[in-house]
This record gives structure tokens, sequence and C-alpha cells, in this order.
């Protein structure tokens, strides 16, 4: 079997509410995705999503790399890509672009063997622990709680993640909003903070320090800037809550200094760390560190699959916001889980009618994505502009 091509499409869709953070208080109300498919000279294909900014570096990257390649030599593949940007370095747009294209080798190489993935990458069962996400800042109190109550009575979530920072007075009152949803589901949730490096190591201190006042929180995520491993290593060491980071870091060459400096507790890891293949080396580094990895969230769940077959993994972020609507797929949320099916691969397929439907009818793009640093960040908290947002 050999690669023959590859076909990307871009749509956007509305969101099933808005979402936001910190540094975008206002939050979006759209997204924009893309459809990467894989093809093969035998009729099997292989799907991956996102890269919808960087489909000339995919074409590229297939048209010189990939093309006339046995599709199953996915670890060979990833390092003919990676190697291939050695000197210029590949973070950025090339990251992206490898991303999707090994999450598409993936999903063919499991379609090849006729087995979902998460067996093929050798989890012994397929499910993985999940917690909720809202990413919820431009939400009022009652969406607040209702959201989380939601994800609590339907789908048996017994942990939530909040996004703070922005009004410490607020992030205590949502905080206890949040605890109380998820007590539907367990009488002591697994409660957790994001400020997205908002804070500086000293501000996070000050605030973690006075939330733990009022609550037994697991960890605070990104309290300092990604990099700074003497900030976070104080950060953790000056409070109950293990933190967590390194979303928004690609490489585990970026990641290596967190771990040698004792400056994280709990590893952020995501398809975006240039895809399945380089998720899982940063997750093993955190493995012989006797770290646990925490999955961050993504379009249908697919990295479930990885989640499901890691020894360390914690809880796969959930935010569930209604960003499937081309796709089809029997995975689906339960008992605070993400169960998954049997279907060979990622087990998602594209529905080409609704796909077509999305391109022809885009929505009104409103929101800003992905959110820029808000002013202040590190130095002061900026209070919310008039109507930012509804709480205020």
């Amino acid at each position: 079997m050999k690669i023959t091509g590859v076909k990307t499409t871009l749509y956007l869709h509305k969101l099933s509410r808005r979402m936001g953070d910190v540094n975008s208080p206002s939050g979006r109300v759209q997204g924009t995705n893309c459809v990467v498919e894989l093809e093969t000279d035998e009729g099997l294909t292989g799907i991956g999503l996102g890269g919808g900014g960087v489909r000339p570096q995919i074409h590229a990257m297939v048209d010189g790399l990939l093309n006339g390649q046995d599709p199953r030599r996915v670890y060979g593949l990833w390092q003919r890509m990676v190697g291939k940007h050695f000197k210029g370095g590949h973070d950025g747009l090339i990251n992206d672009a490898i991303s999707v294209l090994d999450m598409a080798l993936w999903d063919l190489k499991a379609r090849i063997a006729g087995e979902p993935l998460w067996k093929s990458l050798g989890g012994s069962r397929g499910k993985a622990l999940c917690y909720a996400s809202g990413i919820e800042l431009p939400l009022s109190d009652q969406q607040v709680h209702d959201w989380y109550s939601r994800m609590a009575a339907e789908y048996g979530f017994k942990g939530g993640k909040l996004k703070v920072g922005l009004d410490q007075e607020a992030d205590l009152r949502r905080l206890g909003l949040m605890d109380k949803a998820l007590r539907q589901a367990t009488e002591r949730p697994m409660l957790m903070v994001d400020a997205n490096e908002y804070w500086s190591p000293k501000q996070a201190i000050r605030k973690v320090r006075q939330m733990e006042e009022q609550f037994d929180l697991a960890w605070v995520e990104e309290p300092a800037r990604r990099w700074d491993y003497e900030g976070l290593r104080l950060v953790s060491q000056q409070v109950r809550a293990a933190v967590a980071t390194c979303e928004n870091l690609r490489h585990i060459s970026e990641v290596y200094p967190l771990v040698h400096h004792q400056a994280v507790d709990i590893l952020n890891i995501s398809a975006g760390q240039t895809g399945f293949t380089g998720c899982r080396q940063i997750a093993h580094l955190a493995h012989a560190y006797e770290l646990p990895v925490s999955m961050m969230n993504c379009q249908a769940n697919y990295m479930a699959h990885l989640a499901a077959a890691l020894p360390n993994h914690l809880s796969m972020e959930v935010v569930d916001p209604g960003r499937e609507h081309c796709l089809r797929f029997s995975h689906h949320l339960e008992d605070g889980f993400i169960v998954l099916g049997n279907e060979p691969g990622l087990g998602i397929e594209v529905d080409e009618a609704k796909l077509k439907a999305l391109q022809a009818n885009p929505p009104a793009r409103k929101g800003n994505f992905p959110f820029p640093r808000r002013q202040g960040a590190g130095l002061y908290v900026k209070a919310p502009e008039p109507g930012e947002v509804p709480w205020r």
C-alpha cells in the first residue's frame, strides 16, 4: 500500500456556547476546522482534524515526503517530516502540518490492521477518565452552574476546570458554583483552575493560596509563563495544588527543562505536539519521572485513543462545545469516561453532505481565535471592559 495524495477541506461552524478565557473574556462563538484526508492506492483513507491555516504546508509535505510511501511506517514517516525541518525548526506552521498528518497516518495504520487505534497503540481497555472544562469565562454565573451541572448529571463527570484570573472575587464565587454542580456525581469533586499564563509567579501564589482557604484544588494550570521553570517551581513549592503546564509547548526538548528543574507536577499533552507520535514521547518522558499527564481537549475527543494507552494518564479535558457538525463516530461519554468503540482507526467518518453545507453557508465571524495575551498579563490584573463579560 502506498500514499497517493491528500485532500484538505476548510470549514466554519458555530459553537454551542460562547467560549473564552482570561486573555479573551468576551470569547468566541464560531470555530474554524479542517478535514485532512490522506489517500492511498488501495482505497483506504486516513482522517486528520485540524491544520486549517497550514494547507499549503500539508500539501507540500505530502507531495515532497509522503507520496509513494507505505503509511504503516508511521514513526519513520514522522521522523522524515521532523528531520526535513531540522535546521529551521518545526514550530509554528510546520508543527501544525506534521501534527495533523501524523494523526492521519495513525488512523490509516489502525484501519489497515482492522482495529481501533487504542488497540494499535497498546491500550488494554477502550476508555479514558475525563473532566469537564467549560472554557466558560464569558458565561454568567447561572450558565456556569448549569453547564457543569449538565456534565455531572448527564455524563457522570466528577471533575471540572474553571477559567480564572480576571476577578478574584468572581473566581471564588464561580468555583463554589462548579463545586456544587459536580457534587451531583460525587461527594468529593476534583477541582482545577486555569489562569492561561496571565499571572506572575507571585500573583499566582497569592491568589491560589486564597482559593485554597475555601477549596481543595487538585491542580492550577499555567499559573505562570510556559517556559519559566524557576517561577513555576516556586508556585509548586508555595501552594498545595499541583502545577500543570505544557499545553503550549510543542516538542520534547521544550518540556525537558521543566521536568529536569522540578517545575511541573502534571504535564498537559495534546496532538499539537507533532501528533500522536510526539505527544507519546512527552508522555513517556513524564512516566520516566513518575509524573502524570493530562490529555487536552480535541474535536470528537479523538486523543482519548492515546490517553487510554498511557500508564500515567490522569484525566482528559472535555469541553463539549459542539464542534462535530460533519463527523460521525460511536465513542461517547459515560460515567465520567470517554468510552471508545471498536471501529477501525479513530472510528471517525466524514459526512460529506454536512461538510459541503458548512462550506456553503459559513456563520458570521465573531470573537477571535487564537486568544491574544491580555494587556497587563504578569504585571497587573486588568479589570473587564464595560460589557465585556455578563457578570460585571
